[in-house]
């Protein structure tokens, strides 16, 4: 079972990085199409970025994909972790320009709007990466890895020296709708003292109180003060879900991250795709299909996790 969107959905935003206004639409795809970005502003080159992970082009701070003529999307892990919550594996993402809109820096307003227009099964096999054995990735004080499991497991923790923040440890079974009830509307995050050092490297331009939250000194900045007490863990679970599903379909394991980020996340995709004997690609049973993160999402899922904010 493979599955696509009901009808075009649009949106308008602020990239986060580049500050600059773009808009977004996501078509249906037909069944084995995949997930493909289309830069709508550009012409006379090719135009389409497949999001896989041989296609990251590492940028600071977000996940960047370019094609083999150096046309680049950035900005795209909230809007492939909402895919990949609602179980959406067929899609033609058109944007205008380099930046997908950061809206309020989470996956909800993806969420609510793929849930509300609806999602269209497709009557396909669907393949998924199954784990075999451990693969990990140490880099400067972090660590992601991945090792056999019976379904998406995600485990994370964070420790920054920000008193708001802190060490914080969750850990979830991806299964039956827990993204969207547990990680979808958790935001991006930063801390003041690092705001004018992005400014000066061109980061975060589009930055405000409204797309992302903003810690000082044991305070949080953000006016309506955080959605989740953990609320910085969950969003570091909601990017590496994003950056995995750049494998370019499920994985069945367990993720472990420790002070991960983007890149070690996409560096642990290359080491795993790059030793055949890490994992194998298997057709899923029903079971398998019965655990991936977007199987049977509806509606409730969202209300249920309003309900513990």
């Amino acid at each position: 079972m493979q599955a696509t969107i009901n009808s075009e959905i649009s949106f308008k935003g602020v990239g986060l990085h580049s500050g600059k206004i773009s808009e977004l639409t996501l078509i249906p795809a037909e069944i084995n199409h995949g997930i493909w970005f289309k830069r709508t502003d550009i012409l006379g080159t090719n135009n389409m970025i497949e999001a896989i992970y041989s296609n990251v082009n590492d940028k600071p701070l977000c996940t960047r994909l370019e094609n083999e003529c150096g046309v680049s999307v950035s900005t795209v892990e909230h809007l492939m972790a909402a895919l990949a919550g609602c179980g959406v594996q067929n899609i033609l993402i058109e944007v205008t320009s380099d930046e997908v809109p950061i809206l309020d820096g989470s996956s909800k307003s993806f969420v609510e709007a793929i849930l509300e227009f609806g999602i269209k099964k497709q009557f396909a096999k669907q393949y998924a990466v199954k784990i075999l054995s451990l693969v990990e990735i140490n880099h400067h004080g972090a660590y992601a890895s991945l090792s056999p499991a019976d379904s998406l497991e995600m485990d994370f923790s964070i420790d920054f020296e920000e008193e708001a923040i802190g060490k914080q440890f969750k850990s979830l079974n991806m299964a039956n709708g827990a993204f969207v009830r547990e990680l979808s509307s958790s935001r991006t995050f930063c801390r003041k003292i690092d705001v004018e050092d992005m400014h000066a490297r061109g980061l975060a331009l589009g930055g405000s109180y409204d797309n992302a939250i903003v810690f000082d000194n044991g305070h949080v900045l953000t006016p309506g003060g955080l959605r989740y007490y953990d609320e910085a863990v969950r969003h570091k679970m909601l990017d590496a879900l994003g950056d995995l599903t750049l494998a370019g379909m499920p994985i069945i394991g367990r993720y472990v991250g420790i002070r991960s980020g983007h890149m070690v996340t996409h560096e642990l995709l290359r080491k795993l795709f790059a030793e055949p004997s890490y994992f194998k690609i298997v057709e899923c049973s029903t079971d398998q299909l019965n655990m991936l993160p977007g199987f049977g999402v509806t509606h409730l899922d969202i209300e249920a996790g309003q309900s513990v904010i």
